[in-house]
């Protein structure tokens, strides 16, 4: 059973910074993609970045394209998304998710989520 433990969020104020991780268990952490994604009030879960097996490949939603950075180490079994310049739209609860395929439809395995708060 994959177990996912998100950490790093809290609230910070717009045009700051904050690096999430997701540390992965019980499952091939190192054989398998992963993705963040953020539900924030009232609206629908979203895809937000998306990062291969290897670190070789990522992709990104529009909205934080050229401000969020997702990466892995396989070593430690922990994904992360540095965010940078955040802005009061991307006040969410961030999920990390393993296995997911193509186009941002998500795999079976959620973390509990953290919640980020930007203040304006």
């Amino acid at each position: 059973q994959v177990q996912l433990v998100e950490s790093g969020g809290g609230l910070v104020q717009a045009g700051g910074s904050l690096r999430l991780s997701c540390a992965a268990s019980g499952g091939t952490f190192s054989n398998s993609a992963m993705a963040w994604f953020r539900q924030a009030p009232g609206k629908d879960r979203e895809f937000v970045a998306a990062i291969s097996w290897s670190g070789g490949n990522t992709n990104y939603a529009d909205s934080v394209k050229g401000r969020f950075t997702i990466s892995r180490d396989n070593a430690k079994n922990t994904v992360y998304l540095q965010m940078n310049n955040l802005g009061p739209e991307d006040t969410a609860v961030y999920y990390c998710n393993a296995g997911p395929g193509p186009n941002g439809v998500p795999g079976n395995y959620w973390g509990q989520g953290t919640q980020v708060t930007v203040s304006s």
